[in-house]
């Protein structure tokens, strides 16, 4: 993976953050380069922030569904037109 395909603003997925490598420091230091790292972390915060957002409200809008549909069933045939 390309560190262009990650950061090109598309959305996130399992596979990015499974098959992501981070470069390593250079010049005899051992460990991943830090910066590379926290830009990946911000990321996978800013994606989870997403999902968490929409979760919420496709919750919402469920419950808002469900009511109207047992408002509408619970309601006489004569009544049930739309």
């Amino acid at each position: 993976m390309t560190r262009s395909s990650l950061y090109d603003g598309g959305r996130l997925h399992p596979r990015h953050v499974r098959d992501r490598q981070f470069a390593t420091v250079g010049l005899g230091r051992r460990g991943l380069d830090p910066a590379e790292v926290r830009r990946f972390l911000h990321r996978v915060a800013l994606d989870l922030t997403t999902l968490h957002h929409d979760l919420a409200q496709l919750s919402e809008e469920n419950a808002r569904v469900k009511r109207a549909l047992r408002a509408w069933h619970g309601a006489g045939p004569e009544r049930r037109r739309p």
